[in-house]
């Protein structure tokens, strides 16, 4: 995965927006508000954060040398994943797609109201 299928991957699920709020390098994917993913665009081999339930992000760290805890983030519940040949995009858009729940099923119901507009 590189960065634009990272982007693109991103930007295709509903509700989300992009920025860049801390510098022209770390782009910043949200849902409703709330980060889901960050990464730096130039980064090689790409690496993002996604945020990940407590007792997983510890199983995919002992599971996976490319996961780690959160660089720069809470690393209870953030963890760094580097873009290796060895993980499927597959893998990758699942853990994606993990973070994002996890965004979902905290929002308000107003919120999640809302997001239905965009499925």
């Amino acid at each position: 995965m590189n960065i634009e299928e990272l982007r693109n991957y991103c930007i295709s699920k509903g509700g989300v927006e992009e920025c860049f709020p801390f510098d022209e390098e770390t782009i910043v994917f949200k849902l409703m508000g709330k980060v889901f993913l960050l990464c730096g665009i130039n980064e090689q081999p790409l690496s993002f954060n996604v945020k990940c339930d407590p007792d997983k992000a510890i199983e995919l760290r002992e599971k996976y040398d490319c996961v780690l805890p959160g660089y720069h983030m809470n690393k209870k519940h953030w963890n760094t994943v580097t873009c290796q040949a060895n993980v499927s995009a597959k893998l990758l858009k699942q853990w994606i797609d993990d973070s994002y729940d996890l965004i979902v099923a905290a929002l308000p119901k107003k919120l999640k109201d809302e997001l239905k507009q965009f499925n």
